[in-house]
C-alpha cells in the first residue's frame, strides 16, 4: 500500500477526473492528465521476448510474438503519457536485454528487466505477451498477476473488466493468478497482459492490425487508471 499512501492526494484527482468524466462525458484521460503530471507518476512497460528470443509465431502470418508486444508497448507508452504518465520501456527497441547471446542469455535478459523495474520506483508493471494454444479455437485477452499481492489482483480485474467489455471480446475471461518472474520484481502491482492468442486466426488477425493495437492499448491504459483512481479514493 505504501506506494498509493505516498500520492494520496494527486491519485484522489484521477478518482475526481473518473467521476467528472462519467457524468459528464469528458475525457477522462484530459482530466486525469493534469493530476498525474503534478507528481509524475511512473508506470513500467514490459515488452515480452525480444532478440533471438522471438516468442509464440503466428500460425497464420508468422508474425513474431516479440513484434507485437513492442508495438503495443509503445502504443501504450503514447496512451499513458497522454494521460500525463512517465514512462519507462524495459525493451525500447527489438533487441533482448542480454547483452552476448551465450548461454544464460534468458536469464541475463529477466534479471536486467527486473533492475529496471526496482530502479524506476513505478505505481504500476504492465508486462506485454501474447498467447498459444495447440488447439486454434481459444482466443482473447487475459490477465495475470501475483497471487500473495492483493493490489496486483486488483490492478489485473480492472484491466480484465475493461477488455471484457471491448466490442472484439467474444468470451470474457477472469484475471488468473500466475508464478511469473516479472510479476515478483517489485512491491508495486505487476500484471501480465496476455493481449490474445496468436494460435487463433480471428485474434491474430486482430494484433497484427495497428488500429486494433491502438484500442487495445487504450483499453489497457484505461483499467490501469481506473485502478489508481480507486485506490487512492479507498475503495
Amino acid at each position: 500500500m505504501i506506494f498509493l499512501y505516498k500520492h494520496r492526494v494527486v491519485l484522489g484527482f484521477l478518482c475526481l477526473a473518473l467521476a467528472v468524466a462519467v457524468t459528464f462525458g469528458m475525457c477522462f484521460f484530459a482530466l486525469a492528465r493534469t493530476a498525474a503530471q503534478s507528481m509524475q507518476f511512473t508506470v513500467v512497460i514490459d515488452a515480452g521476448h525480444g532478440g533471438i528470443d522471438g516468442g509464440v509465431v503466428g500460425t497464420q502470418t508468422g508474425t513474431k510474438e516479440s513484434d507485437i508486444n513492442l508495438a503495443l508497448a509503445r502504443e501504450l507508452q503514447l496512451q499513458f503519457e497522454e494521460a500525463g504518465f512517465l514512462v519507462v520501456q524495459t525493451r525500447p527497441t527489438e533487441a533482448g536485454l542480454y547483452g552476448v547471446a551465450t548461454a544464460g542469455y534468458k536469464r541475463r535478459d529477466m534479471q536486467r528487466r527486473a533492475d529496471i523495474i526496482k530502479s524506476s520506483a513505478p505505481v504500476a508493471v504492465i508486462s506485454v505477451h501474447q498467447n498459444f494454444f495447440s488447439q486454434s479455437y481459444r482466443r482473447g485477452a487475459q490477465v495475470f498477476f501475483r497471487e500473495d499481492v492483493s493490489l496486483s489482483r486488483t490492478l489485473a480485474c480492472s484491466i480484465q473488466t475493461a477488455l471484457n467489455e471491448m466490442p472484439e471480446c467474444v468470451k470474457k475471461s477472469e484475471a488468473l493468478a500466475g508464478d511469473y518472474f516479472v510479476l515478483n520484481c517489485s512491491e508495486a502491482p505487476a500484471v501480465i497482459v496476455e493481449c490474445g492468442f496468436l494460435s487463433n486466426p480471428e485474434d491474430e488477425a486482430l494484433l497484427i492490425t495497428p488500429s486494433y493495437r491502438e484500442k487495445l492499448a487504450k483499453t489497457i491504459a484505461a483499467g490501469t487508471i481506473a485502478f489508481l483512481a480507486a485506490g487512492a479514493s479507498g475503495q
